[in-house]
């Protein structure tokens, strides 16, 4: 008898080891984006750390408010498949949305703790901080023209090489598009604030996260 629960206790403590060596202990972050081929195409690019980090892009396109109920969805059905989501970020633009969603849609991240990756007025803002520091509000359309002069080629949507073209100039990015959210204060309108792109936070969360 007395060996029987030695026996016992000793495939307990070796099940238990195997369960711990095979368990997939990697964080994982879901990026819901609003476009469905820009932004995951520049988050996507992003190196990784495998071994430590997953990360799910999705590119949906829905309005803001949509984005973030379907990050309830996929949150939901990443948990059923045993994945279980650590952080979850929002990614929208302000474009022709009204006050009320483009500011709802961020309200509701932050009750929910998602993060709220909004730009205003579109993300290619974020892209164009990469050269100088803009703080006069232009159309989608100039942004795109304003980038194709920077880039010395006309600038292409949906591209997949965004990140490799911009990567050596992503610090200053970085710092021109904290300058500009924090010229509007504490106690500032996101609807109102354009231009601005909180697409920075995501990226220092991707450097931290993922690169080796």
């Amino acid at each position: 008898m007395a060996n029987d629960k030695i026996y016992k206790r000793r495939r307990s403590a070796a099940e238990y080891a195997r369960t711990s060596r095979n368990k997939d202990t990697r964080k994982r972050i879901l990026i819901v984006c609003e476009g469905e081929k820009t932004e995951p195409n520049y988050f996507e690019s992003f190196p990784q750390r495998g071994d430590l980090v997953k990360v799910y892009v999705h590119g949906e396109g829905k309005n803001c408010l949509s984005l973030v109920e379907k990050a309830d969805t996929l949150i939901k059905e990443y948990k059923a498949k045993n994945e279980p989501i650590d952080e979850t970020w929002c990614v929208f633009d302000r474009d022709s949305f009204s006050a009320d969603k483009f500011n709802g849609a961020i309200e509701k991240c932050r009750t929910k703790k998602y993060h709220a990756v909004y730009s205003n007025e579109a993300f290619e803002i974020w892209y164009l901080l990469h050269f100088e520091k803009h703080d006069t509000a232009y159309s989608r359309k100039r942004y795109e023209e304003m980038l194709s002069r920077r880039l010395g080629e006309p600038y292409k949507k949906n591209s997949k090489e965004m990140y490799t073209k911009l990567i050596d100039k992503q610090n200053t990015a970085i710092k021109n598009a904290k300058s500009l959210r924090e010229f509007y204060g504490e106690k500032h309108n996101p609807c109102l604030d354009n231009p601005c792109t909180l697409v920075y936070q995501l990226v220092e969360a991707l450097n931290k996260n993922f690169i080796g």
